[in-house]
């Protein structure tokens, strides 16, 4: 296959994923500060399955997309707003954590172990970059922050990181032996 059809592939799959988070994201159960979504399993779906460099893309898209307007966010919100308001440091932090759990599968391997350890990882980096955002956008304590988002999310966050694992590694497989996802392996892209 050439490298043009390879770079075209990757563009596209990449472009499905910053939709999969989209409507994943639209799965939500409110909470007083920041409801639980979907979009995390997204991005964990997206990193486990596409690695560091497209899973952190298909991140980028989804937020450039919301950015401009594009109800794509939690609750069928977008626009700006929606990225500097106070959860807007869990948008922000998807993008460390797509790229963490890409990196961390690429050197260590894509297994659903590995993936487990690494989908955890990223959410504590988006658990975290949105209770610091949280704090500082709602004028929080660090108490308040930590208590309404950052504790909540915990239990929830370790399920949506299995099963992110599971099924990522799984639909990853498939693809591959597929050949309707790139290879690390390759030289292209």
């Amino acid at each position: 296959m050439s490298e043009s059809n390879l770079k075209l592939r990757m563009m596209i799959v990449t472009a499905l994923f910053a939709a999969i988070i989209g409507v994943l994201a639209q799965v939500t159960i409110p909470l007083p500060l920041v409801p639980i979504t979907g979009q995390t399993l997204a991005i964990g779906l997206a990193a486990t399955i596409l690695g560091a460099k497209y899973g952190t893309l298909s991140v980028l898209v989804y937020l450039g997309i919301g950015a401009v307007g594009i109800p794509v966010f939690a609750q069928m919100s977008g626009g700006l707003g929606s990225l500097f308001g106070p959860t807007g440091g869990y948008l922000i932090g998807f993008i460390p954590t797509a790229f963490i759990i890409g990196y961390y599968l690429e050197k260590t391997g894509f297994t659903v172990t590995h993936a487990v350890i690494a989908n955890v990882i990223g959410m504590f980096v988006a658990l975290t970059f949105g209770t610091v955002w949280l704090k500082i956008f709602a004028n929080l304590s660090w108490t308040g922050a930590f208590m309404g988002g950052f504790f909540p999310f915990l239990l929830v966050g370790v399920i949506k990181a299995a099963l992110a694992a599971w099924i990522g590694i799984s639909v990853r497989k498939r693809l591959k032996s597929a050949s309707l996802l790139y290879s690390e392996t390759q030289t292209t892209p």
